[in-house]
């Protein structure tokens, strides 16, 4: 496999499986041609959000610990949906396409653009964490660590797309 064949970790937060979006948002990894290879729903307990947003993520450490429970709540209230995608700088594509962590400062055309709203000013004021749909691993380390944590071996599929001809 190429060095720029990457694979990134995203998860359907909570407000996006309750608000119905996964589907549309799911299409537009599609239409760039990056391939789905793990999927899966699951309602995590609080030591697996803990390894991954602190031990991995460090949100207590940059953020502090209230922004870290902030963010606890709100993944608690509904399952996810977890899914490894894998393409060409699948990472940093993924993150284009997502936009800004802060909904308030993504970009029209971007996911969180499209389809959120909320700043960091107004869940602070009101003690919650921010409405922001999907995650996505911020850069490949990250990745790499995520992936493992998210799904074991197994549950990872290694298999041919048709558009792959005109996406790699």
């Amino acid at each position: 496999m190429s060095e720029h064949i990457q694979r990134t970790l995203i998860l359907f937060k909570p407000d996006a499986v309750q608000r119905g979006v996964v589907g549309e948002i799911l299409t537009r990894f599609e239409r760039v041609g990056l391939k789905i290879i793990g999927t899966k729903m699951i309602a995590p307990d609080k030591d697996h959000y803990y390894k991954h947003y602190e031990e991995i993520g460090q949100v207590i450490t940059r953020r502090g610990e209230t922004t870290f429970n902030n963010v606890l709540d709100m993944m608690n209230q509904g399952p996810v949906i977890a899914m490894v995608l894998e393409g060409v700088e699948a990472v940093e594509l993924v993150r284009k396409l997502v936009g800004s962590t802060e909904p308030k400062s993504s970009a029209p055309g971007t996911i969180r653009g499209d389809f959120s709203h909320m700043s960091y000013g107004y869940g602070d004021e009101k003690g919650v964490g921010i409405p922001n749909l999907i995650h996505a691993s911020g850069d490949l380390a990250d990745a790499k660590k995520e992936i493992p944590h998210w799904f074991s071996d197994d549950e990872l599929y290694d298999y041919s797309v048709v558009n792959e001809k005109f996406t790699r």
